[in-house]
């Protein structure tokens, strides 16, 4: 009976409208990312003016091509427009996802959830298949042009989104959050400045107040979407929620690719619909598909049962990853092992002081480095409180002196960091050579205790 219920829900399809409207309103919106990204010269600052970038173990190789890098950057916004527009989309999708994967494993130190995102919905989309509707292929070749889809292609958007939300609600299951209001206690009043929510935001029942509806909404919204009578309740409060924590704070394009993104959990009436006034305007989104032409899986070929392997395998990774965490010993907020690609967003404020001790080992004497000779200031603030970009670094260092003729070198640090208003305490181990310790998956035993407790997962 099981096996016979997967293979009806295999077998089993959809109006190709809602992957089309996502294909579209995805790739544009990644390409006014590039745009505003380009506008705003952050290219600049971010990835040509630095002399070193702080890299991800295991792509220490990726790194900016210094003035050359508009090219990704072009590639990216191009590619991302075609994907819109369903123009060579299967090169296009490939060249969006290597070319913005590139852009986010440049420097970690400007890692966001939502960039992680990205990436994984742009690999996702390589392999469905968006541009056989409403597109420019789909004009030119009706061949490749169909009405219906596998429904399981539109599902596994769906259950990424799903995973996103959910797992940012289970993180925010932790007594600062709930408890202690943190870290919104620390950003909210802020924003006294803004019209009418100025003066509420400096509350602190409002602190408490956002700090459980926003728990409740990311563990509840997936569900409330996912079913025809609370839909229009559930995409209400998506628009609510990423248009306040647009104006609260400063995390670019995610808001508005969330509230496109989950208009794909409406029927294919509704996607229609705006395929057809949207075709008012732009002659192309014009379905243009032979009537009644399905794309079946039948889940024979050899292709067919690779796809849905990977699909598999992604989605396993995916519901296991964040999780990786139970593996490290001490709290996850302080050493942050296991903490990325697990959707824990804006959990926590941390603030460091790190210094970094230059010893010679035959001499003894020592000095310590300015931390603006080598790091942008954004840079030293992310550094001052992760203990991998402080080890990173300290190798670096130690080569760059090495290089000035210095030998035989040690390095330490002193280090302090806060956590969520806590009061700074230290944080390295002041008595470890940094010099000799390498960056691998195992725990961080240079990392001070937390000598504190946070509850919850």
């Amino acid at each position: 009976m099981a096996t016979d219920s997967i293979s009806r829900y295999w077998n089993k399809t959809t109006q190709a409208a809602p992957l089309a409207v996502f294909r579209i309103l995805f790739g544009s919106l990644i390409f006014m990312s590039m745009i505003r990204f380009w506008w705003n010269g952050w290219i600049e600052k971010l990835y040509i003016e630095p002399q070193f970038f702080f890299s991800y173990y295991g792509f220490e190789w990726v790194k900016p091509w210094g003035p050359y890098t508009y090219i990704i950057f072009f590639v990216c916004g191009v590619s991302a427009l075609f994907v819109a527009l369903g123009y060579r989309y299967r090169l296009s999708i490939v060249l969006l996802f290597l070319s913005f994967t590139y852009i986010e494993l440049m420097d970690k130190t400007t890692y966001l959830n939502h960039y992680y995102f990205v990436s994984l919905i742009s690999f996702l989309m390589i392999f469905l298949p968006a541009h056989n509707f409403a597109s420019v292929d789909a004009r030119k070749n009706p061949k490749i042009s169909y009405d219906r889809i596998p429904q399981w292609t539109i599902d596994s958007i769906k259950l990424m989104l799903g995973i996103v939300y959910f797992y940012a609600g289970l993180a925010k299951l932790n007594s600062d959050w709930l408890i202690h209001a943190m870290p919104l206690k620390i950003w909210l009043p802020g924003g006294y400045d803004l019209p009418v929510l100025g003066y509420w935001l400096q509350q602190v029942w409002v602190h408490y107040a956002l700090s459980w509806i926003g728990a409740l909404y990311d563990l509840s919204v997936p569900f409330l979407l996912l079913y025809s009578a609370t839909r229009w309740l559930g995409y209400s409060l998506v628009i609510i929620f990423h248009l306040l924590t647009s104006m609260l704070f400063p995390i670019g394009m995610f808001p508005y690719i969330m509230i496109a993104s989950t208009l794909i959990f409406f029927p294919p009436k509704l996607h229609l619909n705006l395929l057809n006034h949207l075709s008012r305007w732009v002659e192309w989104i014009r379905p243009g598909s032979q009537p009644g032409r399905v794309l079946i899986y039948d889940g024979k070929s050899l292709r067919q049962k690779v796809k849905v392997s990977l699909f598999i395998a992604f989605f396993a990774l995916q519901l296991t990853l964040p999780f990786r965490y139970v593996l490290y010993p001490g709290e996850l907020f302080w050493t942050e092992e296991g903490f990325r690609f697990s959707w824990r967003v804006m959990l926590m404020e941390k603030a460091g002081s790190t210094n970094f001790k230059i010893v010679d080992k035959q001499t003894g004497k020592w000095f310590y480095v300015d931390n603006s000779d080598f790091l942008t200031s954004f840079q030293e603030k992310q550094m001052s409180f992760q203990p991998d970009f402080i080890l990173e670094y300290a190798h670096y260092l130690k080569k760059h002196f090495e290089d000035q003729g210095h030998q035989d070198i040690e390095i330490y640090v002193d280090s302090y960091v806060a956590l969520n208003g806590r009061p700074s305490r230290p944080y390295i181990n002041p008595n470890i050579d940094l010099t000799k310790k390498s960056e691998t998956l195992k725990h961080k035993d240079w990392i001070l205790p937390f000598n504190d407790e946070i509850t919850g997962l």
